[in-house]
């Protein structure tokens, strides 16, 4: 998008002020820098994370900062708790969705051989089975904003080996 405000064209900065986004693990590493980015070029932004302390401590250091950041307790590992993200979403947003970014990883660091069926499931449902199902359940909002774009972050690991680090499981599932 090309800048709309004059203080972004003053700046050389490109404006996303009005757009809205979803970031989903944005309490802490590349998704907290999603959320903080999108955020900082103007967008509303709602995310979620499973720790609530953690989640607590970033939306006091975003309102000190006066970003337009919100956030939900959300295990999207588990289909209820993305459902339900959905219609927060849904209503935070009054039915539009500019962005969804699909960041949420989850792996073990174990070797592939001890990686319990549990374990698998979960990375499955949390870095694959996430992805797109939430961007099924964005798809209406995305759709009515007219604008809709959808990012899936993966990993290095997805595409180079690392032997000391056998993540089998979470480099199938998050090789979008």
């Amino acid at each position: 998008m090309m800048a709309s405000s004059s203080s972004a064209q003053e700046t050389g900065r490109w404006s996303l002020a009005g757009a809205t986004a979803l970031v989903t693990g944005g309490s802490k590493g590349i998704g907290r820098a999603i959320v903080e980015e999108l955020a900082s070029f103007g967008a509303t932004v709602h995310t979620c994370a499973r720790n609530e302390a953690t989640q607590n401590s970033c939306l006091e250091e975003w309102s000190a900062k006066k970003l337009s950041i919100t956030s939900s307790v959300c295990d999207v590992s588990a289909r209820a708790d993305r459902e339900a993200l959905a219609g927060r979403v849904a209503a935070i947003f009054d039915g539009k969705l500019d962005i969804l970014v699909n960041n949420v990883g989850f792996l073990f660091l174990k070797p592939a051989v001890n990686v319990t069926p549990e374990e698998l499931s979960r990375v499955m449902a949390g870095n694959l089975e996430s992805c797109f199902h939430l961007s099924q359940l964005m798809h209406p909002l995305l759709k009515t904003s007219g604008k809709g774009n959808v990012v899936n972050i993966s990993g290095i690991s997805t595409v180079t080996g690392f032997p000391s680090l056998p993540i089998c499981a979470f480099c199938a599932a998050k090789g979008n």
